[in-house]
């Protein structure tokens, strides 16, 4: 039987590692901090599960032909993974963007009949099923000449609001840092780059009140949801949700970005420490997520087709909102991978509907419930 090797024991990851150990795969947790690793799987004693202090060259040693290799280090590590998966002929599987570096790998992934799954968590993961089966709704519909307008948001923040409007799991530099990249999406039938904190907008979800930004290059996504090529476009964004409030009591941080000073670096490292000692989500509290995906659509100026995914979910502890959402998905990917239901190549989460139903399935049992409307 394969062993899955499941690299990094963050927040977002405890409740899928339990999962997968409660099932009696053979699984080894790696992880720097080896208490944390035999920490995730002390709830079950099994010879087929492990755990080691993770080292890349006792990595390399340990995998073996068709195991299936976890990174869900960060972002940083994941080519140096995808590679040495290529070397010992091994599956990857990750719950980020597949990054330039990594897609250039498919014709050698596809070569040795390998999977390179990626984006199946949260955002991206369920977002990616959500949207895939809005647009398979709409092509159903066999509707010509219409125009379309897709808007997919997701966020995660505390439970009971903060005067900050927002906490951390982690240290803050990347949040922060990532407001300052360019977003791409389309707003009335044209492209936009934007830079995202200059560019919040109100936003409502179940008669909530949010802010939302753009945030990344949204348009890839046209060919990777398979809109039909007859549609027009007339907005595609896909964002991230914040707490109403959320720019207020962030304007200090924008206006830091704002000067774009030659020690915006030392100021952004400054701030992100001070953030972080009074922002930082306490043991046990309560954190949640929202994610909304609506696909509607246009005929003759008249409202044909309008479909919405939408899920609220709260957590705490070793089981958070974004925790589960992120790691009990990826999870469920695993056991597909054991059954050899994916192609092989770098790909992103499935668009098949019965594959779909089997990761909802997989939530359900987790009591996380999908909302449809």
């Amino acid at each position: 039987m394969k062993t899955i090797h499941w690299l990094g024991v963050g927040l977002s990851s405890i409740p899928g590692i339990r999962r997968l150990a409660s099932k009696d795969y053979n699984l080894t947790v790696w992880n720097r901090t080896l208490s944390k690793a035999e920490n995730s799987i002390n709830h079950v004693k099994s010879p087929n599960v492990k755990a080691k202090s993770f080292d890349l060259s006792d990595l390399e040693k340990s995998i073996k032909e068709n195991d299936i290799i976890i990174s869900q280090l960060s972002t940083n590590m994941h080519f140096e993974i995808a590679k040495l998966c290529l070397k010992k002929k091994c599956n990857f599987v990750t719950s980020s963007y597949i990054s330039p570096e990594i897609r250039e790998l498919d014709k050698k992934v596809k070569e040795l009949g390998l999977v390179f799954l990626n984006e199946i968590g949260l955002d991206p993961g369920i977002d990616h099923f959500f949207s895939h089966l809005l647009v398979q709704n709409l092509k159903s519909k066999n509707l010509n000449n219409i125009s379309v307008s897709y808007k997919s948001y997701c966020g995660g923040f505390p439970a009971v609001p903060n005067d900050f409007k927002y906490k951390f799991s982690w240290a803050p530099v990347g949040v922060i840092k990532a407001l300052n990249n360019n977003a791409k999406f389309i707003s009335n039938s044209k492209l936009n780059i934007v830079t995202p904190y200059k560019n919040i907008e109100s936003f409502k979800v179940n008669h909530e009140t949010y802010e939302a930004y753009p945030n990344r290059d949204s348009t890839p996504y046209i060919k990777e949801y398979k809109f039909d090529p007859k549609w027009e476009v007339k907005e595609f964004v896909r964002g991230t949700l914040r707490l109403n409030g959320w720019k207020k009591a962030w304007s200090e941080i924008f206006n830091m970005l704002d000067k774009k000073s030659s020690d915006l670096e030392d100021r952004i490292a400054k701030k992100s420490e001070e953030l972080w000692i009074n922002n930082q989500y306490l043991k046990n509290e309560e954190d949640r997520v929202v994610l909304y995906v609506n696909l509607q659509a246009t005929q003759d100026g008249e409202e044909v087709f309008t479909q919405s995914f939408f899920l609220d979910e709260k957590g705490s502890g070793e089981n958070t909102a974004m925790g589960k959402l992120v790691s009990i998905t990826l999870s469920a990917a695993i056991d597909l991978m054991l059954q050899n239901k994916l192609q092989p190549g770098i790909q992103a989460a499935t668009s098949d509907k019965n594959m779909i139903d089997y990761f909802f399935k997989i939530l359900s049992d987790y009591s996380i419930k999908i909302n449809k409307q």
